[in-house]
């Protein structure tokens, strides 16, 4: 394997890598009210389009991290659709994390004070 294909192999496992912590808190609290519509759309509309170009080129890792890219725009695109806010409160998002830092936050405050 030469230079050039080994660092984009390398890259590839990085970025691939890099992308799990989001999609698993995203899959996990189902909470993506921070996303933008707009930029899951254009991403998945620019994937669309580079992967005319991506595919044309020899298959390599460039193939597997364009790929990559794809599913998980394409995933996060289908998990904001599915689970926006519909005016109820989703298990696990922030509402539930400040009830519970509220919490917190008044119990350490009441252990500070004795």
């Amino acid at each position: 394997m030469n230079l050039p294909v080994l660092a984009g192999t390398l890259s590839t496992v990085l970025f691939a890598a890099g992308m799990l912590p989001m999609l698993v808190k995203a899959a996990r609290t189902k909470e993506l009210a921070s996303y933008s519509l707009g930029n899951l759309l254009l991403t998945n509309v620019a994937n669309a389009v580079h992967s005319v170009y991506v595919f044309n080129l020899p298959a390599g890792p460039i193939w597997v991290l364009h790929l990559a890219y794809v599913l998980a725009s394409a995933l996060m695109l289908a998990w904001w659709l599915r689970y926006r806010e519909t005016g109820r409160e989703v298990e696990g998002g922030p509402a539930a994390g400040r009830r519970e830092g509220s919490a917190v936050g008044i119990h350490l405050s009441e252990k500070g004070a004795q």
